[in-house]
């Protein structure tokens, strides 16, 4: 088991995550963040964290394996994040939003840790 970031994370981009990853596993896109699953240890610590409830056990809300797929693509491709930023300032208008994906997603990356 690993832990994914799911659509909730799509244009919140809250960073509490990745404060507390003790391995350095989340990498950051332009409106979202994913986790390397290769390098994540199932610690669990990063979920409580996210305030809308973005990061799951990949075993809970991903039947189909779209979000795990969406994660390790991007994690090699995106910079590393390690340092929290500040979320986005319309965050509040699309934390209840679902649908995201299709919507919202972009695969640009982030400027990571610079």
């Amino acid at each position: 088991m690993t832990y994914i970031v799911t659509d909730a994370c799509i244009k919140c981009k809250y960073m509490d995550c990745v404060e507390v990853c003790p391995v350095d596993c989340f990498y950051e896109g332009e409106n979202m963040l994913v986790i390397h699953p290769d390098e994540c240890i199932d610690c669990g610590v990063c979920e409580p964290e996210c305030p809308v409830e973005a990061i799951v056990p990949d075993t809970e809300d991903d039947p189909d394996g779209k979000w795990l797929q969406l994660n390790t693509e991007y994690s090699k491709t995106w910079p590393v994040i390690t340092i929290m930023k500040e979320p986005p300032e319309d965050r509040g208008k699309y934390a209840e939003e679902t649908g995201k994906l299709e919507k919202y997603f972009s695969p640009k990356p982030g400027s990571g840790d610079s």
